[in-house]
């Protein structure tokens, strides 16, 4: 049998590493690696849909060569910026071409955690695995025993990795759950005679408690296969060939996932006349004209000359942080602004006040640090919130996202903002399912709007219709 075959030449190769690296070297050098971010696999998981790993592969078995020209940095950035939130990077060298190199670039290129496929059968390709910067290692049932999948779930986790332990059956199944696997994968693909069947899945899903995480591999490629597996609790999709072979994974995966909410979009920060013609030419919903001293601070003679070569589709939001309420009045007035933001410590009666004063829909932005500051403004006088991350040293701006999770008791419509760029939006769409997104820092370079990445980003979002 396959399986066979490429475990044997795996031990072998196993063998041959540690005559370079010996267990001890790799064992300390994977204990030395920060353990912050641990679980993030898993975690990044468990959200509100089904969630997509997109697998970065060059060959296998039963379909030979499939990427003759094999980007592998490429395609695993047009996995991120289509919205996938996990890749798993093929390394076994033999029957399916891969190389720890193509991990260890990738995981270092990407933000959303990285699975290392491979066939596990010595505990020195966990550790291993963890040097090479992946977020999780593949454990198979068919080569393993319970005793030694329990083990090698033990090491991963003292590592800070994730372990998908696959399955094919029934027996199988109770294996993995006797290991104590958190994350259980079911092989749609019979690998004895490589048929394939997804509902392989949505039988064996009943085998498995809901607290598991239960993934499909294998034979997934249609939105109608996506949409059964959803119907029956399958969290997560493992997908190879039919992304590989995209040339537009955005829309792929689009196509798969099912189409999105399109959010208004708000490019924040427009600072300068020059980024006008990009603005209309791309026509977000809004754009965000700053007033707070910052980088991108507007004064009011700068802000008219944008509003006069402005299109009139787009409305046009004034930022403001610890503002006194005169000087925000007279700019809605003067400006004819239509949104005003508040970004600072403005409280209820402030934002009644500014509301009446301006006459202007108001936004109150809130930095998230933990799920109280959410639960704060749930019933807030503003007619939209914008939650934004947490930092001690700017009130907006960062570059960095914040943890998506917290907004799961949200009863209200949202803008989210906060590090939102090309490479997470879709994602953040998907995940979060805003009313709005606010882009800001992520379509800059060198702190200067870019004509490209606001081009792309809003090329991104209006794909996922």
């Amino acid at each position: 049998m396959i399986l066979e075959k490429i475990a044997a030449r795996t031990r072998s190769r196993v063998d041959e590493c540690k005559q370079k690296k010996s267990l001890e070297e790799v064992k300390k050098e994977a204990q030395a690696k920060d353990k912050h971010e641990a679980f993030l696999f898993e975690k990044a998981l468990r959200g509100k849909d089904i969630s997509f790993i997109c697998e970065v592969k060059k060959a296998s078995p039963s379909k030979g060569i499939i990427a003759e020209d094999f980007p592998y940095l490429d395609i695993a950035k047009d996995y991120e910026k289509a919205g996938a939130t996990a890749i798993s990077v093929l390394t076994e060298p033999e029957f399916f071409l891969g190389k720890d190199q193509y991990l260890h670039e990738i995981a270092a290129t990407v933000n959303i955690p990285v699975l290392r496929k491979d066939f596990t059968v010595d505990e020195y390709q966990i550790y291993e695995a963890a040097t090479l910067g992946a977020g999780a290692v593949l454990l198979i049932c068919a080569l393993l025993s319970v005793e030694q999948l329990t083990r090698f779930r033990q090491i991963a986790d003292g590592l800070g990795l994730s372990c998908l332990v696959e399955a094919h059956d029934k027996t199988e199944i109770e294996k993995a759950l006797t290991a104590g696997a958190r994350i259980i994968g079911v092989n749609n693909r019979d690998l004895r005679d490589f048929s394939v069947d997804i509902n392989n899945s949505i039988k064996l899903r009943r085998e498995v408690p809901a607290d598991v995480i239960f993934i499909s591999e294998s034979g997934i490629k249609t939105a109608e296969d996506v949409a059964q597996l959803r119907k029956n609790n399958v969290q997560a999709v493992l997908i190879g060939e039919t992304f590989m072979r995209s040339a537009d994974k955005v829309r792929e995966l689009t196509k798969l996932y099912g189409p999105a909410a399109i959010p208004r979009t708000k490019i924040c920060g427009i600072s300068r006349v020059d980024d006008v013609a990009i603005i209309n030419e791309v026509q977000p919903d809004y754009i965000g004209l700053i007033f707070a001293p910052s980088k991108r601070q507007v004064t009011p003679s700068k802000a008219h000359a944008i509003k006069e070569i402005l299109s009139p589709a787009i409305e046009t939001v004034g930022v403001f942080v610890n503002e006194v309420e005169a000087a925000i009045i007279n700019a809605a007035h003067s400006l004819a602004l239509d949104v005003i933001q508040l970004h600072g410590d403005e409280t209820e009666e402030d934002i009644i006040r500014i509301k009446k004063e301006t006459g202007c829909a108001v936004w109150k932005a809130v930095r998230v640090e933990n799920s109280g500051d959410i639960e704060k403004w749930q019933h807030s006088a503003a007619d939209m919130l914008l939650f934004d991350t947490f930092s001690r040293e700017a009130a907006g701006g960062t570059g960095d996202s914040f943890d998506w999770t917290l907004l799961k008791g949200v009863t209200r419509p949202f803008l989210l903002a906060g590090g939102l760029s090309s490479k997470n939006v879709a994602r953040a769409i998907r995940k979060v399912v805003p009313w709005g997104v606010d882009i800001n820092s992520g379509v800059e370079t060198s702190g200067v709007k870019d004509s490209a990445k606001i081009k792309e980003i809003m090329s991104i979002i209006r794909r996922l219709k």
